[in-house]
């Protein structure tokens, strides 16, 4: 059985990646990765945009797999970003240990605001 240590990146398939590079960069402020300018950083998380079009598969924004984009204060993350016109679905979910409003980015590819309040463990 390999050794898996660690998450290296998770691929976002856009049709459109200058329109996901400045709605990761600009309306997210993701730090974006000093040597490609389709990455960006989420923490210690590289999120890599790409085109399934360019390599001879389907387009499909992924879905029902909501990256938690952390943030310490949910309710004004989101205002912050819906000042800045991106839609999200519903109010923001209280589960009783944690936040989250859930959105997705212009090609639909699902994403959340995630913030936890109560203690781990």
């Amino acid at each position: 059985m390999p050794t898996i240590t660690k998450l290296d990146f998770v691929g976002i398939p856009s049709q459109d990646p200058d329109r996901a590079r400045a709605f990761y960069g600009e309306t997210l402020g993701l730090r974006p990765d000093a040597n490609s300018q389709y990455e960006f950083w989420a923490g210690e998380t590289c999120l890599g945009i790409w085109e399934p079009e360019r390599q001879g598969m389907r387009f499909a924004p992924q879905k029902n797999a909501h990256l938690a984009l952390h943030v310490d204060d949910v309710a004004a993350a989101r205002a912050e970003l819906e000042a800045s016109g991106v839609a999200f679905f519903g109010p923001t979910i209280d589960t009783g240990v944690c936040h989250m409003a859930l959105f997705t980015d212009p090609d639909g590819n699902d994403l959340m605001l995630h913030g936890r309040y109560a203690p781990v463990g």
